[in-house]
């Protein structure tokens, strides 16, 4: 259970307003995937000062929405003094080289030592990091900063729904903030959020936390929110918070509920599904979170994947040539870059080919080394597409095959739907390939293929494709549902990094007996 803290609405501010810290450190860790280094996060947000303020304010940043919606939001309420220490923000990974987070920690703590006297600290946190030698990066910066300012100064942060809750990440702040869609669309209404929480603790709310976290570890692929979904045990859970926190005999003392599905391939001591209870009543907060985690309890054998074999992937796929057979998008949801993996299988390409799938898009493999050859050979050119020539993980098998270059691209693009709506995304050098009546798009960067904008960057059309294939878990969902139904989606069952069969991973940290890993799990709300 955790902690409690109050504001001291009496203390001096300055005329311009409360002076706020804002710091950040937002990265999702696959423990199977490589190193993250500092270059991973200079390629996606690594920002200071007035620097991470004026990218908070763009209209189009390379941040996501957390920072931007509590910046927009506060300069909305009235005067303020921002703070800006460092954000940041990678895409996802393997473990963070600590080195690299300690000289961040030492930024962290002497901007919040220098800051003088704050008012209160917005934190942007993701809750499913890791570095080489901290479970729990987190609750580390939140320990540190709590050190720092002191036991009254309100400390509020923000985390993502994949978040794996420890202890400090809750005891060390005066609210918890999570996501509460997936695919991921709130991100800036939970800054938003966050600020207004603030402002309230500013104003002399007390709070108190309470968490209780159940012996499940949900695989990726049911953890879906959206009403189109036809298994959705967790969206039930968030939905059914968002009720109670309303209704007798929490009505008025209920401040944030949140529900963390957690990020299985973190493999920490703290896995599990948690619910988080921000109340200005302990006894609320305690019974509320007590109440949802029994409500998942009951929903424990929901809590497995069902996917796709390739097999009948494939058969599935030469369908849509019958014109009255609708399109479909497959997800190769085991080689998700949104969950650390390479995007760089050949599992469903390779087998989309040998089966003469036409007018089929498949988007986005990760190789720089192939997108740096298309540019070499310029459009109009065939080539052997050699994928995967470098090697990698023992995912990353290599892959030859003729190939036309489509069309080159080399900088950045604006994210036009879902979690990367808004935002300025840098693909690096890139080609689009065709390879028999399969194109195939190729970035050097690595990101999900989350958005449509991966395709039509490069002048093509998904309405006229009868198949899409898109390396990501779910957050497809939110850029191409404007293409693919619910009913279109198919989760494809292929080795990779992310794939949500768990029991396929040598878990070293994860608790053990968990559900759907283990057979059998025990838990008692007592």
């Amino acid at each position: 259970m955790g902690g409690s803290r109050s504001a001291d609405p009496s203390g001096d501010r300055a005329v311009s307003g409360p002076r706020i810290a804002l710091l950040g450190f937002s990265i999702e860790c696959n423990r199977f995937a490589p190193v993250a280094t500092e270059a991973d996060f200079t390629s996606r947000t690594l920002v200071s000062g007035d620097a991470m303020l004026a990218e908070a304010r763009s209209p189009a940043p390379r941040m996501l929405g957390e920072l931007p919606g509590f910046v927009a939001d506060m300069d909305a309420a009235g005067p303020w003094q921002p703070v800006p220490i460092l954000l940041a923000m990678a895409e996802p990974n393997g473990p963070v080289e600590h080195i690299f987070f300690q000289r961040m920690m030492t930024q962290w703590e002497n901007g919040l030592g220098a800051a003088g006297k704050l008012d209160g600290v917005y934190c942007v946190m993701h809750g499913a990091g890791l570095t080489t030698e901290d479970h729990d990066p987190e609750g580390t910066i939140l320990t540190m900063a709590r050190g720092v300012v002191g036991p009254t100064v309100p400390i509020v942060a923000t985390y993502d729904l994949h978040a794996n809750v420890a202890p400090a990440d809750v005891d060390t702040i005066d609210a918890f903030i999570g996501y509460r869609t997936n695919p991921h669309l709130d991100m800036r209404e939970r800054g938003i959020e966050a600020a207004q929480v603030l402002r309230r603790l500013l104003a002399g709310m007390n709070t108190h936390l309470a968490f209780v976290r159940l012996p499940i570890v949900p695989p990726t692929v049911t953890q879906l929110t959206g009403k189109d979904a036809t298994q959705r045990p967790y969206g039930e859970l968030i939905d059914l918070g968002q009720q109670r926190m309303h209704q007798s005999p929490y009505a008025g003392r209920i401040v944030n509920v949140s529900v963390m599905g957690g990020f299985a391939f973190a493999d920490t001591p703290f896995n599990g599904l948690t619910v988080v209870v921000t109340a200005t009543d302990a006894d609320a907060a305690k019974a509320l979170a007590r109440e949802i985690a029994q409500a998942g309890w009951a929903r424990r054998d929901r809590f497995r994947p069902h996917l796709t074999s390739l097999d009948d992937a494939v058969r599935l796929a030469l369908d849509t040539e019958d014109r009255s057979t609708p399109p479909l998008i497959f997800a190769d949801v085991a080689d998700n870059p949104g969950g650390g993996g390479r995007g760089n299988t050949m599992w469903i390409l390779q087998a989309f080919l040998g089966a003469d799938v036409q007018d089929a898009l498949v988007g986005v493999i990760h190789d720089p080394a192939l997108a740096a050859e298309a540019h070499l050979q310029g459009e109009g050119t065939t080539f052997t597409a050699r994928f995967n020539r470098g090697g990698g993980d023992e995912f990353s098998k290599p892959f030859s095959a003729p190939a036309t270059v489509r069309r080159l691209l080399d900088g950045t693009v604006h994210g036009r739907r879902g979690i990367y709506a808004n935002n300025t995304l840098d693909l690096g050098p890139s080609a689009a390939l065709d390879i028999g009546g399969t194109t195939v798009v190729v970035l050097s960067n690595r990101y999900q293929c989350a958005d449509p904008i991966f395709f039509e960057a490069f002048g093509l059309d998904i309405a006229a494709a009868r198949v899409v294939v898109v390396k990501s878990r779910g957050h497809f969902r939110g850029g191409f549902d404007e293409f693919f139904r619910h009913d279109q989606v198919i989760e494809v069952d292929a080795p990779g990094l992310t794939s949500p069969i768990l029991s396929r991973f040598p878990w070293k940290h994860m608790p053990r007996p968990v559900l759907p890993i283990d057979d059998h799990a025990e838990w008692s709300p007592t």
